[in-house]
């Protein structure tokens, strides 16, 4: 589902500020080389995340799915000077381009990468965080949300990708496990009294978070 214009869509990317070249490069290469490459974050969303970012200057960042690294490197830009990013990938194959990517990025420093399941990970985790990004598997949100409030802090931000799913969510007839995961979660969101949420029909919906 097409949520915004095409020439508005196009008209709006065209007046964002430009990608950045190593951006632009992974961007490229993500799209010749691995499979599945629209799970990318992109140019315009990539912006988006880097705002927040950079209003937020959070300390620590955890981000759950790293892909091919292009969102991180996007967080990392409103990092404070003495933060760190944990990232959680599934797959270790994605390895060889997530550590190109934080090389080329300056930032392997401060990233701390996890290969594994999320729903494993995320109860071995220690310390509070600033900022939580989600793009995952669709059918597990709610579950990472649970897991995860307790692990940032009051006035702290959740952004959560995909909540609009291609518009999806908004027929009944479709309940396969990743649209109802993102339907149940939207909803469990908006009913729950520790935050207070908005959806953005930024890309396939862009879910800004507050913990109250």
């Amino acid at each position: 589902m097409q949520f915004i214009d095409s020439n508005i869509s196009k008209y709006i990317i065209n007046q964002a500020t430009p990608e950045p070249d190593l951006l632009k490069k992974i961007n490229r290469n993500t799209h010749l080389k691995v499979l599945y490459p629209q799970m990318l974050s992109g140019h315009y969303q990539g912006r988006m995340l880097a705002f927040f970012s950079q209003m937020i200057r959070p300390k620590r960042i955890l981000e759950i799915g790293t892909f091919t690294g292009y969102s991180c490197l996007c967080l990392a830009e409103g990092l404070a000077e003495d933060g760190e990013i944990i990232t959680l990938e599934k797959d270790p194959e994605l390895d060889i381009y997530i550590k190109k990517a934080l090389e080329e990025g300056g930032i392997s420093e401060k990233v701390e990468v996890k290969y594994g399941t999320a729903l494993e990970i995320i109860p071995t985790l220690s310390g509070i965080f600033d900022l939580i990004f989600i793009d995952a598997d669709k059918g597990n949100y709610l579950n990472y949300f649970e897991m995860v409030l307790p692990l940032l802090r009051p006035n702290g931000f959740i952004l959560a990708d995909n909540t609009l799913w291609r518009g999806k969510v908004l027929d009944p007839k479709i309940n396969d496990k990743e649209t109802a995961g993102i339907r149940d979660f939207n909803h469990f969101v908006s009913q729950d009294s520790r935050v207070e949420q908005i959806i953005f029909p930024i890309e396939d919906g862009l879910t800004l978070i507050r913990k109250k």
